[in-house]
This record gives structure tokens, C-alpha cells and sequence, in this order.
């Protein structure tokens, strides 16, 4: 089971399709067909707390569904997602009380699922991150403010900093195009695949 994680924008998403044709099953981060999503970008502190709920339930029955195949990729997970509503509580835009409910649901979920064999962090910078994201040209992030980006960037590079729930592979993307890019494509599946021997050599 692999976990592709990073800020929005790094492309999470092109590497679980890259992963898919090397033969893993997605388990897509539920985005287009989020009934929430749209309306938190417009009113953040109505919609935190169903919108943190909703992916946390979501990401759940991903762990359990994955858990159950041969060869399992998500782009982003139940663990990187305790960074967001951890952000809404210090903004405000979640209650202390909303976050101490979605904490005590996401400690017992995560008792509750296989971990993942390997966690891919993709790591990028603010600028590039958001150049990435004005490409993909999704409405309800455009108008979202740079200081959001670079406090949430600070957050995921704080949080994967002591991540321990996994082992975890740390790939700089700033100047790596792997969708586009053969060569960079090879370089990430490589240091993936090195990853996983490694484990493998580990456990035997």
C-alpha cells in the first residue's frame, strides 16, 4: 500500500496515474465529486468542520478498501489530513470543540487501519506549488490567498518531519516534471521502486 503525499498542487494525483499504469489500484482523493468543497472555499468557518469530517470518513473506508488489494496508491491519506482541520483550529475557522470531535475521531480511525507500506512525500515549494496549481485552473483555489499556501506548506514540512506511522521516501519535486518528463518520471518510479527493495530486504 503506498500513500502519495504533499501540498495541494505538487501532483499527487498524476503520480497515483503514473503508479496505475505500472499496475496499482487508485484510491483518488475525493475532490470532484465533493459536495462540501466548493462552499467551504467560500465560506471557510460554516464548512471546516463537515468538509474535515467528510474527507476523514472517506479516507477511512480508502484505508480499509486498499487494505485488501494486492498492490494499493491514494493520493493523500487520513495522516496528512490531521494537518488541515489542525490549521482551521489555530485560524479559527474550526471551534475548539469541532477539532477535539474530529481528533477523537481520527485517533480512533487510525488504531482502526493497516498502515501503508511506504508514505511518498513529495516535496515543493510555495511558488512552484502554486504555479502548478493556476495551471490546473480550479476556481475555488484560485481566489485562495498565497499566506494560506505558505502556512500550509510550513505545516506539511513540520508534520512529515517527525512522521512515524510509516516508512516514508522524501522526494523534492521543485524541478521535476513527472508527468511530462520521461526522464523525470523514470527518476521518481526508480527511487520508489529502491524504496520498496529496501523494505522488503528489511522485513525478510
Amino acid at each position: 500500500m503506498l500513500i502519495i503525499e504533499g501540498v495541494v498542487g505538487v501532483g499527487k494525483s498524476s503520480l497515483m496515474n503514473i503508479l496505475v499504469e505500472e499496475g496499482f489500484e487508485a484510491f483518488p482523493e475525493p475532490v470532484l465529486n465533493n459536495p462540501i468543497l466548493g462552499k467551504f472555499y467560500d465560506d471557510r468557518k460554516r464548512y471546516a468542520f463537515p468538509l474535515q469530517v467528510f474527507f476523514l470518513a472517506k479516507r477511512f473506508e480508502h484505508l480499509k478498501a486498499a487494505a485488501k488489494v494486492p498492490n494499493a496508491v491514494m493520493d493523500r491519506s487520513i495522516y496528512g489530513d490531521g494537518i488541515f482541520a489542525a490549521m482551521h483550529k489555530e485560524s479559527g475557522t474550526m471551534e475548539a470543540e469541532e477539532y477535539g470531535v474530529y481528533d477523537e475521531l481520527y485517533q480512533i480511525m487510525i488504531e482502526e487501519v493497516k498502515k501503508p507500506d511506504l508514505l511518498v512525500y513529495l516535496q515543493v515549494s510555495v511558488d512552484v506549488a502554486m504555479k502548478r496549481i493556476q495551471k490546473r485552473g480550479r476556481d475555488f483555489e484560485q481566489a485562495v490567498e498565497r499566506s494560506y499556501w505558505e502556512k500550509l506548506n510550513e505545516k506539511y514540512e513540520q508534520f512529515f518531519k517527525y512522521y512515524d506511522q510509516s516508512p516514508i521516501l522524501i522526494i523534492n519535486v521543485d524541478h521535476l516534471d513527472f508527468e511530462a518528463n520521461e526522464d523525470d518520471r523514470a527518476y521518481v518510479l526508480l527511487r520508489i521502486e529502491e524504496a520498496l527493495k529496501a523494505l522488503k530486504t528489511l522485513q525478510q
